[in-house]
């Protein structure tokens, strides 16, 4: 069955080019001219993926993608004209999965597209690996096959790269994995992003499993190195840092 992607621009033009290079690429598409729309079509066609424009004329890209991310995690891919490092930034740190620049080449945004579909489509070493098994972390509960995370027994809402990138970690306790490692198992090796990327996506779960996020117990950084999970014994309650 056909992947269908969702494209949000205000531009006809863009819109137009995207719908056609999608569509011979073999997805399906769908499209929306505002933020508003986008929503709706969202809750309509449940996409794989979706490739969002920041400047709309009502709702702006980053509130369209805060609330997409709360009704139905979905992989996005922003699409900016200013081409500024504080779109990229604050992009990634809201958990987008890239980012593109206007003017931009139709092929190599499809290119990112299948990249992004192959991540989150269950085909990463992490996930292979973590069928149908549980991770218990102190008051964190991984379960690893049902792409849940529960917290307290309450559940923890996650985008699907922090899930794969809490997965990879779990999978390997107690191990320190460079920045660079973790980008090319989690993000592939045709990533176009930096280790950056990684930095942003562990300050965002730290945000939502630790205790205190500023002295995290369970992802600790590994300095020159980059990051560990504790293991099971060391991350119960009252277990020293």
């Amino acid at each position: 069955m056909p992947r269908k992607i969702l494209v949000v621009d205000d531009e006809e033009s863009i819109l137009t080019l995207l719908n056609h290079s999608l569509l011979r690429a073999g997805f399906e598409v769908a499209t929306a001219s505002d933020g508003l729309a986008a929503l709706e079509a969202a809750r309509r066609e449940r996409p794989d993926a979706v490739v969002l424009d920041v400047m709309l004329p009502d709702l702006d890209g980053f509130e369209v993608f805060r609330l997409l991310q709360r009704e139905r995690p979905v992989p996005v891919i922003f699409l900016t004209a200013k081409g500024e490092e504080v779109d990229r930034i604050v992009g990634l740190e809201l958990g987008a999965e890239d980012y593109v620049t206007k003017p931009f080449s139709p092929r190599e945004l499809v290119a990112r597209v299948k990249v992004v579909l192959r991540r989150n489509s269950g085909e990463s070493e992490a996930t292979e690996t973590a069928l149908g098994r549980r991770r218990r972390l102190g008051r964190l509960v991984i379960d690893l096959d049902r792409h849940q995370v529960f917290r307290e027994d309450e559940p923890v809402e996650l985008t699907p790269k922090e899930f794969e990138l809490l997965s990879y970690l779990a999978e390997r306790p107690g191990r320190a994995l460079s920045r660079e490692l973790i980008l090319e198992r989690v993000w592939g090796g045709d990533y176009f992003g930096d280790t950056r990327t990684v930095d942003v996506h562990i300050r965002h779960l730290r945000e939502k499993i630790e205790d205190n996020p500023a002295e995290p117990r369970l992802i600790q950084t590994v300095r020159g190195v980059g990051y560990r999970l504790r293991d099971a014994g060391e991350a119960r309650p009252g277990a020293p840092s």
